[in-house]
């Protein structure tokens, strides 16, 4: 099953082919590799774009500018607004297909509220705070946390941007050392998510990867759930890692909940669907 992104007013998939997709972040047209892109199509550049990702043979690569664009601008999802800036290794700063883990969780987080209850949320491996800022608005306590200053400095502007003031605490640390000190602490939470990387590295030089590390890690995360927790989700960008794998994690890791996993995607405008990742979700309270 494929869960698609398409409630995007600002944002578009326009084109596909030969490694590249033709993206519209607002009015801005963007040309960016794209992994999962392994078929024939449009060639996309002879259309028209403003700026273009290339790689180079020798690793990473670099924009390319066709005109003046802005440094950066927003665009906006419902009611939340992001900041989108062409940054190193091809990113925006946003992932769009994340939308549908927005909506899924977002709706157990409001049926909660609207219940009475109080919801606090760990976002780990948090980025810019696309789910940070998704949770918040939906109503829960969100503590974010992501191990690059940058990235956690940008997911406070994009809750400014979207009138959050309050209910988002935001850590700079390595993801596990900080899950350790939260169990030592005695916190907990009735929802986790996690965009954990294929490889990275923590501020004091902390080795992940995702093989190796992702399993031990969600069964230490789950002893931070509450007896009645909500939810626990994963995404995954790793090429290969298949959505039924994520569910075979979190339901050892957990051992109690209804699980669900998906593919996750974006629609095209030539009708079809761009993959973009797995999507594993266990439900409880």
């Amino acid at each position: 099953m494929i869960r698609i992104a398409d409630g995007w007013k600002d944002f578009s998939v326009l084109a596909t082919g030969d490694g590249y997709k033709l993206e519209r972040w607002g009015n801005i047209k963007l040309l960016r590799p794209d992994p999962q892109v392994i078929w024939q199509g449009t060639d996309l550049f002879s259309l028209d774009y403003d700026a273009v990702y290339r790689r180079s043979d020798k690793g990473g690569g670099a924009w390319e500018y066709l005109r003046p664009i802005p440094s950066e601008w927003t665009v906006g999802y419902k009611d939340l607004t992001f900041k989108i800036k062409p940054m190193g290794f091809k990113h925006t700063g946003l992932f769009p297909e994340q939308a549908v883990n927005w909506e899924r969780t977002g709706e157990l987080v409001r049926s909660a509220v609207q219940g009475g209850r109080k919801v606090k949320i760990l976002n780990l491996f948090a980025y810019t705070g696309g789910a940070t800022v998704a949770l918040a608005k939906a109503g829960a306590e969100v503590v974010h946390v992501d191990a690059a200053k940058g990235m956690v400095e940008r997911a406070g502007e994009n809750a400014r941007l979207s009138g959050i003031a309050s209910g988002i605490r935001y850590i700079v640390d390595d993801c596990k050392k900080f899950v350790l000190r939260e169990l030592r602490r005695g916190n907990r939470y009735d929802g986790i998510v996690m965009d954990p990387p294929s490889y990275g590295r923590g501020p004091g030089g902390e080795m992940w990867k995702i093989e190796s590390e992702l399993f031990p890690f969600v069964k230490l995360c789950a002893e931070l759930l509450t007896d009645d927790f909500l939810f626990f989700l994963i995404n995954s960008y790793t090429t290969g890692l298949q959505p039924t794998v994520l569910g075979n994690i979190l339901r050892l890791a957990i051992g109690k909940g209804n699980i669900e996993t998906y593919e996750v995607g974006l629609p095209t405008e030539e009708g079809i669907p761009l993959p973009c990742g797995a999507g594993g979700i266990c439900i409880h309270g």
